[in-house]
């Protein structure tokens, strides 16, 4: 009884992993087939591909288009980055250390963003632009992109302080140590993972926006996700698969730098030194 136990327990052990490895080819495919497209000798973004080649790659980095839509994603996102992550860590301390009525509401509208429609989220940004005579500016997708990250930096970095030992805080002020020091010493060095966490993920909800943009870009601000959704709607541009196959590589780096940061976080929580 107890061996055929055993091996029941193994076959659904079995029928378990198939199903996992099953789900994981069923969203990763889609993802990974781009990928080969982006080496394809011929002119169409078609199976079979017509031999090797580097054309497309090599089109994406000649084209002032590509290469002006790249610059302005790497100029929005990463100061959307820095003002989501200030902001996030400021009302993360604010909503984990103080205690006030309303605390649930006021995490509730911070994270609003992350839960409303997109759609939305854009048309209420246009209009409230527009009052501010801020459209079409770089001033306005900056704000708009870190009005997107906070939501991500506060919900890492709320998780990471709940189970901050506020203690160590208390004793280093005891010992006359100011706060802004406190902050900069213990507890910022101890939350730096939470932190790290919330500011890629900010990072990459910036890089891949796309409806927020639009109602607020003009084509002087025209991201990179904007250019690859202008060139499949107005021609099928092999260049398109090249662009794709590059963000998805720059996905897969900051995939592994978050598993690193949360295996230390996990290290530091536990006492262990980080490596």
């Amino acid at each position: 009884m107890k061996q055929r136990g055993s091996q029941l327990l193994r076959v659904w052990r079995y029928c378990f992993n198939f199903y996992g490895a099953a789900m994981l080819l069923f969203l990763i495919i889609p993802i990974l087939v781009i990928v080969p497209l982006s080496f394809n000798a011929g002119s169409f973004l078609s199976y079979p591909i017509n031999g090797f080649s580097l054309r497309w790659y090599e089109s994406f980095f000649q084209s002032q288009a590509w290469l002006g839509a790249l610059g302005n994603s790497l100029l929005i996102a990463p100061l959307a980055t820095l003002l989501a992550t200030v902001l996030g860590v400021l009302a993360s301390m604010g909503l984990v250390r103080a205690d006030f009525r309303g605390k649930n509401l006021m995490m509730a509208i911070i994270i609003s963003p992350m839960v409303a429609p997109v759609v939305i989220v854009a048309v209420g940004m246009f209009f409230f632009f527009a009052r501010l005579q801020l459209l079409n500016s770089y001033t306005a997708l900056v704000l708009a992109h870190a009005l997107l990250g906070v939501p991500f930096v506060v919900i890492t970095v709320t998780a990471v302080l709940k189970s901050y030992d506020t203690r160590l805080s208390r004793a280093a002020a005891s010992l006359g140590a100011p706060p802004l020091l406190v902050f900069r010493k213990i507890t910022l060095p101890l939350i730096a993972p939470g932190v790290f966490s919330g500011a890629l993920f900010a990072f990459a909800a910036s890089f891949d926006e796309v409806v927020v943009t639009l109602f607020l870009a003009s084509p002087a601000q025209r991201t990179l996700p904007i250019q690859m959704f202008a060139g499949i709607r107005e021609n099928l541009d092999p260049t398109i698969a090249a662009a794709a196959t590059l963000m998805i590589g720059a996905s897969l780096i900051l995939l592994v730098v978050m598993e690193l940061l949360r295996r230390r976080g996990e290290r530091m929580r536990s006492g262990q030194p980080a490596h």
